[in-house]
């Protein structure tokens, strides 16, 4: 018999951990190669891990809402064959009785002198370190909810909460359990003795909910993971960038009338519905090529220039939560295979069966609020990117046409593309132009194209 260690495997560009939200298999059980043996949640999606061997699950290391490293080391399977890594073999030492008693003693003392926090309370993220400092200066949950993070998606550093704990102890912020009033203190001088006020300490700045009044009648409802992440996301995006909205109307009489057209003879040729997601896809990609300026990121003071175009596609889940999977090297594909990445990715994203890898790398996002007939939208942007452009519902209106021989009125079909922007790094000039040119190549579209 042989032991091999099950390990979290890597998970995509960037995802360097993830929490266990389920073991599908118990100690005990019997497991086939492929075999999924437990479910578990990054940042972004939700996916399985499955066996690399057969054989029986004989330890689980970490239990469910642990999280857990890439690379670490989640459980132990024993197989039938000698090909399998064996485990290093524990080896059992003789410690003398004193030692033990020892022991015993100093864990008691720990217990009486500080309880362990725990932080499973806090909707916010924290490192294994920071919550270990956190325990050992005796900081709160509450106290370490306040602390306004400078890392990633607004995270707490160590750095963050070694200041936090200085200006604690030099009196600059105080705990948020008691405020007291500051004693004054008496200093002597050779001269005279001078009364000198204590400075008072401030308080920190710290959000706090208003009441909400809840009747009997009222449902109370808990947000589920990935709202919660939601909901951390949009927020930290208002709180970092300067939203500003350029807004433009376009005349898509053409395409609508070339999807018409050549739909029923696409998804006979090539098996996949067209939609109109991947013909505007296809202007944003051109257009990003046109203003590099607007596939870029920001990383403190710096900004990144993006080499590859990846546009994320904002897409609804059917339990009302949304999820931004990426096409990759968007400027690359023609019409046919945008329109199979974002049916793919579609398909894949309601079904639940996307891979970390699908939502990352995104370098300029794309939503289509027109889908539920909203007219046009002020989308908040997907950090760190500096751009998203929502797409409105196609509509039938009444519009000028001029022609040589003079202006008439006449029913044309028309949408609003609505470009939020960070202000940061991009100024009015630049945001507006480049929604400009995306609906410049929308009007400009080849009727007489083949697909």
């Amino acid at each position: 018999m042989a032991r091999f260690e099950l390990k979290l495997p890597k998970m995509g560009e960037s995802v360097a951990e993830a929490t266990i939200t389920n073991w599908l298999k118990e100690v005990g059980d019997k497991i086939e190669a492929d075999e999924a043996v437990l479910e578990i949640a990054t940042d972004k999606v939700d996916s399985e891990v499955p066996s690399e061997v057969s054989g029986i699950l004989v330890e689980q290391l970490f239990g469910k809402d642990d999280l857990v490293q890439v690379g670490q080391t989640i459980a132990i399977i024993e197989t039938e064959g000698g090909d399998a890594p064996a485990v290093t073999p524990v080896v059992e030492v003789s410690v003398p009785a004193e030692a033990v008693e020892i022991e015993k003693t100093i864990e008691a003392v720990k217990e009486t002198v500080t309880a362990p926090q725990d932080f499973a309370g806090s909707d916010k993220f924290f490192s294994p370190l920071v919550k270990n400092i956190a325990k050992e200066e005796g900081i709160s949950v509450a106290e370490l909810d306040s602390i306004q993070g400078s890392g990633k998606d607004g995270r707490v550093t160590k750095d963050d909460i070694f200041k936090y704990i200085e200006d604690r102890k030099s009196g600059v912020v105080q705990a948020p359990k008691a405020v007291e009033e500051a004693p004054k203190a008496v200093v002597e001088t050779p001269k005279a003795v001078v009364e000198t006020p204590k400075a008072e300490p401030v308080a920190q700045k710290s959000q706090q909910a208003v009441p909400v009044s809840v009747n009997g009648g009222d449902e109370i409802v808990e947000m589920d993971r990935m709202r919660k992440l939601i909901s951390g996301y949009m927020t930290a995006s208002v709180q970092t960038s300067a939203h500003v909205q350029s807004f433009i109307e376009v005349d898509v009489t053409n395409i609508v009338k070339w999807r018409d057209k050549v739909k029923t003879a696409f998804e006979k040729r090539e098996g996949e519905k067209l939609t109109f997601t991947p013909i505007m896809m296809e202007a944003v990609a051109k257009a990003l090529k046109d203003f590099p300026g607007m596939n870029i990121s920001v990383d403190g003071d710096y900004i990144i220039k993006k080499k590859n175009i990846n546009l994320g596609m904002a897409a609804a889940l059917p339990n009302g939560n949304l999820i931004v999977p990426v096409i990759k090297n968007a400027d690359q594909l023609n019409l046919v295979g945008m329109a199979k990445a974002v049916n793919d990715l579609g398909n894949r994203a309601k079904a639940g069966k996307l891979k970390p890898d699908d939502t990352q790398g995104g370098t300029y996002t794309v939503t289509n609020v027109g889908t539920f007939g909203s007219v046009f939208g002020t989308p908040i942007i997907n950090q760190p990117q500096v751009g998203i452009l929502a797409l409105g519902a196609i509509r039938k209106v009444p519009a000028v046409i001029e022609t040589p021989e003079g202006d008439f009125i006449g029913i044309r079909q028309k949408m609003f593309l609505s470009h939020s922007y960070d202000h940061r790094v991009v100024d009015g000039a630049l945001g507006g132009s480049f929604v400009k040119r995306v609906a410049e190549y929308l009007e400009a579209f080849d009727v007489e194209r083949d697909f």
